[in-house]
């Protein structure tokens, strides 16, 4: 019940969001996270709400510049396989911490280190946040309706994908290779590289000129009729995305809708057709099919989605909802996270 990363021992600096959530994820499935906080720190969220603390084997709060305490993270690391920071380049080594030293006492140390910017280039040692680096990647330009301004998509792209996913990816892939040839690895994980990372198909697109450069007038950015997010009669609202020609199909089936898929008029008909009745209506006439529709659910009904129960992408964990560890493993299952 320990999960596939039993025995894995992870060392973790505390810090915003990225690296809490990489190492969140690693001991979602089984891994030893010994969290450190920074001492009289107050944290942006109140421990109990704060799912990207869950699962730790222990939380230390230390004071890095103290030499005795910065001699226990490097006594911790001795004996772990992998470090996970989110320091500004250099912190760490003006602490003794770096990996120059780390590694030295610990050959097979996999040294994780997570910044908006990256180890190098002119830009590393300068403060950030997400809609910078998505910004600098090219990422933001594409999100948004045509004449509009540039939409952030909250900070899911550049801290959580492109970060704190991209680095948990990091970690595994050299704890596969520091135990095939006995030595770690340092990752220098930047978000600027993650968010551009998860634009390749844009990028694809665009090269094939595929993709135009206008924001809102292209196949994924709601530049289509048929991509797109519709409010119903109750001010809810659907999200549409009948791309392939049988899919739309069954949707114009299903509306009686008089429009083919790339009528110049299905935007209209379809914010016509929408109005008339509640989201929950549509969703009992469209859900159940291929039509690709789903209702746009908020944060708080969400968990209560029948799909989503039964598969339990979202879990009660100490009073807390929270979105369950993933991704899901074949026997044995993971234990549940604390």
């Amino acid at each position: 019940m320990a999960g596939v990363l039993k025995g894995v021992r992870i060392v973790e600096l505390a810090g915003l969001a990225p690296a809490p959530f990489a190492a969140m994820m690693l001991a979602d499935h089984g891994a030893e996270v010994i969290r450190i906080e920074r001492a009289g720190a107050v944290p942006p969220v109140p421990p109990k709400f704060d799912i990207l603390r869950r699962g730790r084997a222990e939380i230390l709060s230390l004071d890095l510049k103290r030499p005795e305490d910065a001699a226990r993270v490097r006594a911790l690391t001795a004996g772990a396989d992998g470090l996970i920071e989110g320091f500004r380049p250099g912190a760490m080594e003006r602490l003794g911490l770096g990996p120059e030293i780390l590694c030295a006492d610990n050959p097979r140390l996999v040294y994780g280190r997570l910044t908006g910017w990256g180890q190098s280039g002119p830009l590393a040692p300068r403060a950030g946040h997400d809609i910078d680096y998505i910004a600098l990647a090219g990422a933001l330009s594409t999100y948004g309706r045509a004449g509009a301004p540039p939409a952030p998509p909250v900070n899911a792209v550049a801290d959580f994908a492109g970060g704190g996913l991209l680095m948990a990816f990091g970690m595994v892939a050299a704890l596969l290779s520091a135990q095939k040839t006995g030595l770690g690895r340092v990752i220098d994980c930047a978000m600027v590289d993650g968010a551009a990372l998860l634009s390749a198909l844009t990028f694809s697109l665009h090269a094939a000129g595929m993709w135009s450069e206008e924001r809102g007038a292209n196949l994924l950015d709601t530049g289509r009729a048929y991509y797109d997010c519709y409010e119903c009669a109750d001010g809810k609202w659907l999200a549409v995305g009948a791309l392939e020609p049988h899919f739309f199909a069954i949707l114009k089936e299903k509306l009686q809708l008089t429009c083919h898929q790339h009528d110049s008029k299905l935007r209209e008909e379809l914010f016509t057709t929408f109005k008339r009745q509640p989201r929950d209506h549509w969703t009992r006439l469209l859900e159940g099919s291929d039509a690709c529709v789903a209702p746009i659910l908020t944060l708080s009904e969400a968990p209560t989605h029948p799909h989503n129960r039964m598969r339990g992408t979202f879990a009660n964990i100490g009073g807390l909802i929270q979105p369950a560890p993933a991704p899901r493993f074949s026997e044995p299952p993971s234990r549940p996270p604390r």
